[in-house]
């Protein structure tokens, strides 16, 4: 749903999303309750592509309902870590 900006003769401005065959010309304040007259602006265009908008909302929706974990990650115990014969390898730090 599209944003329309509002604004209230009392408070500060504010946005207000309305299906396009629904917008009101005014609306309560969302502040004080008064009555709020759309303001007339730009059209909010945005060049961002399908996968930038994937992106945001899957991200809008791990805030409000986040992936719950059931299991632990595989251990690295097991695994076997690397040598390296690398004489240079020898002069770096060890952890």
């Amino acid at each position: 749903m599209p944003l329309y900006e509002f604004t209230c003769p009392q408070c500060l401005g504010f946005d207000a999303a309305f299906s396009m065959a629904d917008v009101p010309d005014a609306t309560a304040c969302i502040f004080c309750g008064s009555s709020s007259p759309r303001r007339m602006t730009a059209p909010r265009i945005s060049n961002s592509n399908s996968a930038a908008y994937r992106l945001m909302d899957s991200t809008m929706q791990s805030a409000h309902d986040p992936k719950v974990v059931s299991t632990l990650p595989r251990s690295s115990a097991g695994r076997r870590e690397t040598v390296t014969t690398n004489p240079l390898h020898a002069k770096l730090p060890r952890p």
